[in-house]
């Protein structure tokens, strides 16, 4: 049975920021489709309710449809799989999403009206992000340590970090299983081993730790 897996990009990103995790995935046996959405001008519920719509299309054949998110896409994906809406089987899986919350969010809106347009209707998921994952949907989170991003520029890190994310946001209590990877931010949807540790995920609900930094 071929699995389906929707793909969410990021804040200011396009569906086509994808295509190098579309094509692993697929090389993986994956049926790959990238959800596109207006990452600032469209409203939360609009991107919700038309990721619902398009999980239940494929869900039509009885197989499983998974999500894959990076930054924010994941964290619209676990908003999505915490709706009181029943929804196909399936595993998430994060991509240096800050599911806590992020420092360079809060600091980029602090910049004054302009920060604040940039980050769109999505801002205040993006600033402080969510307190635990509760539901029964297995969520994994790769997350990257290579500091070199445009967050690094807005201010410094408390700890290891992606230039964008901190390791320490990406660990939102509820997650099934979570790993490091030397990367940064952007990087996470080129890297081999971050699209080898997706797939790992998707198959098994847990990561390859023997190969992962921790």
């Amino acid at each position: 049975m071929t699995e389906h897996v929707i793909l969410l990009h990021g804040l200011w990103m396009r569906g086509f920021a994808l295509l190098m995790l579309h094509r692993r995935l697929m090389e993986a046996g994956f049926r790959v489709h990238r959800f596109d959405y207006m990452s600032v001008a469209a409203t939360q519920e609009r991107i919700l309710g038309s990721l619902q719509e398009r999980m239940h299309e494929l869900a039509e054949d009885g197989h499983a449809v998974h999500l894959v998110g990076h930054s924010l896409g994941g964290l619209l994906a676990l908003r999505t799989c915490a709706e009181a809406v029943p929804l196909p089987p399936g595993r998430v899986v994060c991509l240096g999403s800050p599911l806590k919350g992020s420092a360079a969010a809060r600091r980029f809106a602090g910049m004054g009206k302009g920060g604040e347009v940039l980050l769109g209707h999505n801002r205040e998921l993006l600033e402080h992000g969510l307190d635990q994952w509760t539901g029964a949907r297995e969520i994994g989170m790769v997350a990257g340590r290579m500091s070199l991003g445009l967050g690094a520029v807005i201010g410094q890190f408390d700890g290891d970090n992606d230039g964008c994310v901190t390791v320490d946001e990406t660990r939102l209590p509820g997650l099934a299983d979570h790993c490091v990877i030397e990367t940064n931010h952007t990087g996470l949807l080129f890297s081999p081993e971050a699209a080898r540790q997706v797939t790992q995920f998707l198959h098994r609900g847990h990561f390859d730790q023997a190969q992962a930094v921790g």
